[in-house]
């Protein structure tokens, strides 16, 4: 069968295979999600606020998140064991009154071609370069999909999308090439360095073409390495000089004693949803 673009792509539609769970109720799991736009097909998980199943007239905000295996359960993250922890951090933030209830769509990446995927251009001696055909996975394939079995919000201000690493560097790239779609960007320890650090050329040029600067999160550890500082200082500089306004648009935050691994950006998870989706006072 032969899709147009703008169709949805083919996924398994069943939560989960016979006998397997996920670390919570509240984590729905959906196997081989597959597209038109990539060879590989991909799992996708979803967390659910809590209440959600108690008010089915309700509709939620979402955020989208790379590198979904290593958000919920310890059992498919890169280092067996270690994961951000996600639902656990998300519920006490919602249920301490800090964040606003949302559904959160963790994508997971597909092992070798991770790096293809995350990176906007290719780099002559690490490959890469196709963030592009990743942006419509996203945008013309899965956001439709997910909009279609759960109760999330589709505009523009309601929708985020984040990560870290490559991940936080392919979240930048598309939230200024998808600005239609992504009004909330986490940029967590992102790879500026990527192709000498091209992504700030993209900056300085896409930047002035939004009409609104959507709600960034960026962060860094002190202890992930003085380039990897000293490149996302000069990113938050770029993001001021084209638009974004500290405590409104953006909040960067050098995280004291913070490193390049899960269990750091873990602890980032709860004032980064703070900033992003904060609860009406």
């Amino acid at each position: 069968m032969n899709l147009e673009p703008q169709e949805s792509a083919v996924a398994h539609d069943g939560l989960l295979a016979s006998g397997e769970t996920t670390p919570h109720p509240r984590l729905r799991l959906h196997r081989g999600f597959s597209s038109v736009y990539l060879p590989d097909a991909r799992d996708v998980i979803v967390y659910l606020p809590p209440g959600y199943d108690d008010e089915p007239q309700r509709t939620y905000p979402v955020l989208y998140m790379h590198d979904g295996q290593n958000l919920f359960d310890p059992r498919t993250s890169f280092i067996a064991g270690r994961t951000w922890q996600m639902r656990e951090h998300t519920d006490a933030a919602i249920e301490a009154g800090d964040v606003e209830p949302l559904v959160i769509v963790g994508i997971y990446n597909t092992g070798d071609r991770r790096v293809a995927e995350y990176t906007h251009e290719r780099d002559w001696e690490r490959g890469g370069g196709e963030a592009d055909s990743y942006g419509l996975l996203l945008t013309r394939e899965l956001m439709p999909w997910i909009a279609q079995r759960y109760r999330v919000r589709t505009e523009r201000e309601s929708t985020g999308l984040g990560g870290s690493s490559l991940g936080g560097l392919v979240t930048l790239f598309l939230g200024l090439s998808h600005a239609l779609h992504f009004g909330r960007l986490a940029v967590l320890s992102p790879s500026v360095w990527w192709n000498h650090k091209s992504i700030l050329g993209y900056l300085n040029e896409h930047a002035p073409q939004l009409w609104e600067r959507p709600r960034l999160w960026l962060d860094v550890g002190d202890r992930e390495g003085a380039r990897t500082l000293r490149d996302a200082e000069h990113l938050v500089r770029r993001l001021k000089a084209n638009g974004w306004r500290p405590g409104e648009t953006l909040r960067f935050e050098r995280v004291h004693g913070g490193s390049h691994d899960e269990a750091s950006w873990a602890a980032r998870v709860r004032p980064m949803l703070k900033f992003l989706y904060p609860a009406e006072r």
